[in-house]
């Protein structure tokens, strides 16, 4: 197992001044873009795996039970409380994501991955044997604590776990998870549901966490340990919390009044969480981020936008079957090719290493993200026919490559963003909670957007589609304003 390389140098997000700014990487063996085979060769294949994992589970888990809940409601009951199968399943996520780096420093790293994969593993059993819809709720919750858990875990530990050159690599096999967890959860929920054994849908995601969890020692290091863990940011997990429960309640409120008043209360509560951490020792995020002239905060915003734009996966298999008729399993797996989009181009993405090609990458995605969200708008009409709407899957395909080459390196970015190995450390898991809150931020926004069009789809399709486009290409600016000179990580 690799030592700790936490105290390495990471990249700047602003090149040094250098008379030949951009040498050829393969011209040096130590400098050379890492393989594949590297990353999952003997030597490090069984703990990027068990990272990748961990990740993988808890994104399959926010669509999962969507799919099941229809046939689960059929036989425990609790319609009533059916939205808040959701809501409670990210709130968890997200409290979980900003506690990582305090379990990191009392269990280490391979004591944490144990702690999350067993509080998931519970989670799943109790799901699948819950009588009534409030036990299947707390199920719920105990699996989004445990993968909020594991998410931000793979983000930190993956700088003691593998070598400071393998971090890109890593990065992109983990947040390529997102995208494979967005294809497969309503996939393999809608498997299950098909053949009315929806609870043997969570007994198999308890069977994939013991067996992942089991690996764990054998590939996993114990030294993370950072001494006496800080203290819990009580008002910090307050106002997070608070924010993302109104933010996932107002997705599921009927008027469109409600809903932006929801959100509205949700961007209030955030503003005050950063206000109360830029002057509290008791942080969320590293104080790295709240510092005159970092960078920190732009990447952050960056991932954020990313995230973000996801969200139109929910809506696409939607306006697949309104305007054209498609049958729902043919919708679903259009929703899907922004994820498979995004999955596959990381894996082209991560070979990058020239610092200007780096940058540019970074500033790129948001803008491909964007475009690809402003021509799909642009297609859209009622009727539609299917070769109509089969131009849609490339054009969502370059949507998510957009958020495929840039998120690796703004991963990368945030996690050599401060010096010191504990900020590093709780850097990296931040990136978890960024990605999952503006998962259900955009979420919300999205169902505002589609209530505008009213009874008409194609409009609804329109103010969606175009909205994202104009809000995820903000993305461009702020990936610019961390490599504006001044800025600096740290």
């Amino acid at each position: 197992m690799t030592a700790d390389n936490s105290e390495l140098p990471g990249p700047r997000l602003t090149p040094d001044p250098d008379p030949d700014p951009d040498p050829d990487p393969d011209s040096d063996p130590a400098t050379a873009p890492p393989r594949w085979r590297e990353l999952l060769g003997p030597e490090h294949r069984g703990a990027a795996l068990v990272l990748a994992a961990g990740v993988l589970v808890g994104a399959v888990n926010i669509y999962l039970a969507s799919s099941l809940l229809p046939t689960a409601v059929a036989e425990i009951g609790g319609e009533s409380l059916y939205a808040w199968n959701m809501t409670l399943y990210l709130v968890a996520m997200v409290i979980a994501t900003m506690l990582v780096s305090r379990c990191l420093a009392r269990a280490g790293g391979a004591g944490a991955y144990l702690t999350g994969f067993a509080v998931f593993l519970v989670g799943s059993l109790a799901c699948a044997v819950s009588p009534t819809m409030p036990v299947l709720l707390l199920g719920r919750c105990l699996q989004g604590l445990g993968a909020g858990l594991l998410s931000g875990l793979g983000f930190a530990v993956i700088r003691s776990a593998l070598p400071r050159r393998l971090w890109t690599r890593g990065n992109a096999l983990m947040s390529a998870m997102y995208g494979v967890g967005n294809f497969a959860g309503p996939a393999l929920g809608g498997l299950f549901a098909q053949f009315g054994s929806w609870r043997g849908a969570f007994v198999l995601m308890a069977a994939v966490a013991a067996v992942c969890g089991a690996a764990v020692p054998r590939v996993l290091p114990r030294g993370e340990r950072g001494g006496v863990a800080a203290p819990v940011p009580v008002v910090s997990l307050v106002l997070v919390t608070a924010a993302t429960t109104a933010v996932s309640v107002s997705g599921v409120l009927p008027d469109t009044r409600a809903r932006a008043a929801g959100i509205a209360a949700a961007l209030l509560l955030v503003a005050g969480f950063a206000a109360h951490e830029r002057r509290s020792e008791r942080r969320v995020f590293p104080g790295a981020t709240y510092q005159e002239g970092s960078a920190l905060k732009w990447v952050y915003l960056t991932l954020g936008l990313l995230a973000f734009g996801v969200a139109v996966e929910s809506f696409v298999p939607l306006f697949g079957q309104r305007l054209a008729g498609l049958p729902p399993l043919a919708a679903g797996f259009l929703g899907a090719a922004l994820s498979l989009g995004w999955s596959l181009t990381q894996i082209g993405s991560s070979s990058a290493v020239r610092e200007h090609t780096v940058r540019r990458l970074r500033i790129l995605g948001p803008v491909v993200l964007a475009l690809g969200l402003l021509v799909l708008g642009l297609l859209q009409r009622a009727p539609a026919s299917l070769w109509w709407v089969v131009s849609w899957v490339p054009v969502l395909g370059v949507a998510g490559a957009g958020i495929g080459m840039a998120y690796p390196h703004l991963s990368v970015a945030a996690m050599t963003a401060a010096k010191d190995p504990e900020e590093g450390r709780q850097a990296a898991a931040a990136i978890a909670t960024v990605t999952t809150m503006s998962t259900v931020f955009g979420t919300a926004v999205a169902g505002v957007l589609v209530s505008l069009g009213g009874r008409s789809m194609l409009d609804s399709a329109r103010w969606l589609l175009l909205g994202f486009a104009a809000l995820c290409a903000l993305g461009a600016f702020t990936a610019r304003a961390a490599d504006r000179p001044g800025h600096h990580p740290g």
